[in-house]
C-alpha cells in the first residue's frame, strides 16, 4: 500500500477493503483491527503498519482454514461458498 498516509480513517480502511465503514468500525470494536482514538470528537484512526499486520493475518488465517478445508471437485457436491460465488 505504497503512499499512504501514516494513520488511515476508518472511511479509508473501508475503501481500501472495499467494505463498509460499520464492518471496520466493528472490527475495531471487537479488537480484531488495532486503532487509536485522537482529539475531542474521538475521531478512530488505523496506522498503516496495523493493517498491515491484520490484512497478513488474514491471509494465515484463510491459507489454515483453506489446508484445514480443501475444495473437492467431481463429487457433485456444492459448498455454501460456492454457493456464494454465484
Amino acid at each position: 500500500m505504497a503512499d499512504l498516509p501514516r494513520f488511515l480513517t476508518l472511511a479509508d480502511v473501508a475503501e481500501l477493503l472495499s467494505t463498509s465503514v460499520a464492518q471496520v468500525y466493528a472490527m475495531v470494536r471487537r479488537g480484531d483491527l488495532p486503532a487509536i482514538k485522537i482529539g475531542g470528537r474521538g475521531q478512530w484512526r488505523v496506522s498503516e503498519d496495523d493493517l498491515e499486520a491484520y490484512l497478513a493475518e488474514l491471509k494465515t488465517a484463510t491459507r489454515k482454514f483453506i489446508d484445514d478445508h480443501p475444495f473437492e471437485s467431481g463429487d457433485g457436491a456444492e459448498t455454501e461458498d460456492e454457493d456464494a460465488i454465484r
